[in-house]
């Protein structure tokens, strides 16, 4: 079906043209779309190519009958349409309707909306720079040697701070995470003050753009979601603010967030979900441009490899256009640190290789990386996708590692399957391929590594490890639910020794929020819409497992003071981590040249035993201090080992030389 595009000249049509696919329509280059506010004059430009007309409602509130006045765009060049609205036209509301194949659509703000009214169904006109908290213009990133200095902790802005134990004023609010000297009943610390004293470096946030499922009307009734049905793009959620009516404050108050981690020397990651709207026919963008920033199947029909109803077209121009112009807006406005791409399979290589290439323009520290996978079959060619297997394509794009993660837990899709931490042998080739960061090395036989024939990572800032996230069970659920004949000091085991291979591998390791005091969801493997009771992070088990948080605390200040653990080349690992043979499918084991990295060890000794049997474990020739006994850490030492030592069941051993 063609689609036909009108041409005018104020108000006469002086060509007609048709297009045969979405893909004629004509790309706007310049980057003031949308609404564009002064105190003399806001003005309008909206991309519609297929447009018959386009209109522009003004409103004084964001939800009600208010109506103050209607304006018609007239178009302008490359399918664009513009207006002028002379006058202060601060604080005021908007929305934006299409008219094409002779129908009106639905009102909405337009898809390039910075700030909304209450539940993001009309934007709103406002002065950017009145919603800067005091301080703003001095607020910088905290210092960032290279990608693989990060440590990653992944949060819900509500679960963090939701539970009666956290004791935080703004419980669930983007203020919750500005609070400091809160406390639980017994004196540990909760929130921000937590998430430092932990030593991560950067908080990954779940999705806190605007989205679809939350009603903002109604926060005083009991609502819950992760966020992944984005509505605006370049707008905070505003179930996370004190006042989602006034769209000025849910801005203010995600940079006084921002500000508050970066107080703290904590970066921050915004979790973005470009691959789907929450919404398909009735989205903002649909009903401004119908079916152009969405991929079709050869039917028509919609394509699915969101397994969410819909995916969209990065591959087409102006989506490309919209993904990197919205990326740098959240870089610049609200100082974001890092993006992390959901189902970044979806996108193509080209468009994620230019995102991270204009994001290292406004800062090279800022770091991308995202689910190298979709969630069903895409009209997208294979080749063009940002698969992990494609990460060779993406030089500054950082994929997750699945390997190590089912390789230490057993695979997410069978709950009862175990890994090497909890017992199962056969895994140890892709926990060594998670050490090595998915990078070539000699002594990776690839023919058995669980999903990965061969390297996909070419540098180590490449490589995402982790063995738990927000998807799926937590790691003390998996383990409880994969190993019920195991006791309660034999899940703390397999629980720490799990976490203590992804933070002292090579790569980039990621935390899930809470995991550092066995964090649970009681049983529920996809908790996106459970009640706060399921999702919400309990600090009184920090309390109750304060030994489990004093072992992750050391573990992070152990890689942090130790760059043997930090390697930023892939020649640097093959060169100077050597795996050491053994046969015991159960126990892995494997020396760093510290003297390359310029480390105070000179070489560094690991030893895992994913069994539950106390085993021994002979020594290279020599003296060795050993700092990780299995259960504490001490970097100063736990003593000085020769020879035979104990290697205890489910346990990490770690020693280092100086000779």
């Amino acid at each position: 079906m063609g689609f036909t595009f009108f041409i005018y000249s104020c108000t006469t049509t002086t060509e007609v043209r048709t297009f045969n696919s979405l893909d004629e329509y004509p790309v706007y280059e310049n980057s003031d779309l949308g609404v564009t506010y002064t105190p003399a004059a806001t003005s309008v430009r909206i991309w519609s190519p297929a447009a018959e007309q386009v209109r522009f409602h003004l409103y004084a509130e964001g939800v009600g009958d208010n109506r103050l006045e209607t304006h018609d765009l007239r178009p302008d060049v490359d399918g664009t349409w513009i207006a002028e609205l002379e006058g202060d036209q601060q604080n005021r509301f908007y929305t934006i309707q299409v008219m094409q194949e002779g129908a009106w659509l639905e009102e909405k703000p337009d898809i390039h909306a910075r700030a909304v009214g209450v539940n993001g169904n009309r934007g709103m006109i406002i002065d950017l720079e009145e919603t800067n908290p005091e301080g703003w213009e001095t607020d910088v990133r905290p210092p960032l040697g290279n990608y693989t200095d990060i440590i990653i902790y992944e949060l819900h802005v509500r679960d963090i701070s939701n539970h009666p134990s956290s004791n935080i004023q703004h419980a669930g609010k983007y203020l919750g995470l500005t609070e400091t000297g809160t406390k639980n009943q017994q004196g540990d610390a909760t929130g921000l003050d937590h998430i430092s004293e932990l030593g991560v470096t950067h908080v990954h946030l779940l999705p806190a753009f605007d989205h679809r499922s939350i009603d903002e009307t109604r926060l005083d009734e009991p609502q819950y979601n992760w966020g992944y049905d984005p509505q605006n793009y370049n707008v905070p959620e505003g179930s996370f603010s004190t006042n989602p009516y006034d769209g000025r404050v849910r801005i203010r108050e995600f940079k006084e967030m921002v500000q508050a981690l970066h107080k703290q020397g904590l970066r921050v990651i915004l979790d973005v979900v470009y691959n789907h709207t929450g919404q398909t026919l009735e989205s903002n963008f649909s009903q401004l441009v119908p079916g152009y920033f969405y991929r079709q199947n050869p039917d028509g029909t919609f394509s699915d490899a969101s397994a969410c109803g819909n995916e969209t077209a990065s591959d087409r121009e102006m989506m490309r256009k919209f993904m990197i112009e919205s990326v740098k807006y959240w870089a610049n406005e609200y100082h974001l640190d890092g993006f992390r791409f959901d189902l970044m399979g979806i996108h193509d290589i080209e468009t994620m290789n230019e995102i991270s290439y204009e994001l290292r323009r406004i800062d090279p520290s800022i770091f991308v990386y995202g689910e190298g996978w979709t969630a069903g079959n895409s009209p997208l060619p294979e080749p063009q996708r940002a698969l992990k297997k494609h990460t060779y394509q993406m030089p500054h794009v950082a994929a997750f590692s699945d390997d190590i993660r089912d390789g230490l837990k057993g695979s997410v899709f069978e709950h009862e399957d175990t890994g090497f931490a909890s017992g199962k042998p056969g895994m140890k080739e892709s926990v060594k391929f998670g050490i090595v960061a998915s990078t070539q090395h000699p002594q990776v036989d690839y023919e058995q590594v669980n999903y990965s024939d061969e390297p996909w990572a070419a540098q180590p800032s490449q490589t995402i490890n982790y063995v738990s996230c927000h998807d799926n069970h937590t790691l003390f659920d998996r383990l409880t639910i994969s190993r019920p004949d195991a006791s309660p000091d034999e899940i703390a085991q397999m629980h720490k020794l799990a976490n203590t291979v992804v933070l002292t591998s090579q790569g980039v390791p990621f935390l899930h929020a809470g995991v550092d005091f066995m964090r649970t969801k009681f049983g529920v493997e996809n908790s996106y819409n459970s009640p706060d009771s399921i999702n919400v992070i309990n600090w009184d088990r920090k309390t109750q497992y304060r030994d489990h948080f004093e072992y992750y605390q050391a573990l992070i200040a152990l890689r942090k003071a130790h760059p043997a653990f930090r390697m930023d080349e892939q020649s640097k690992i093959a060169e100077n981590l050597k795996f050491i043979s053994i046969e015991d499918p159960h126990v892995l084991s494997y020396v760093l040249n510290g003297q390359a990295s310029g480390d105070s060890w000179n070489t560094i000794l690991l030893v895992f035993n994913g069994s539950g049997d106390n085993k021994t474990y002979q020594l290279p020739e020599g003296s060795w201090t050993m700092v990780n006994n299995g259960k504490k850490i001490d970097p100063a030492g736990l003593g000085k080992k020769s020879g035979s030592v104990p290697l205890p069941a489910y346990s990490a051993l770690i020693f280092y030389s100086n000779q």
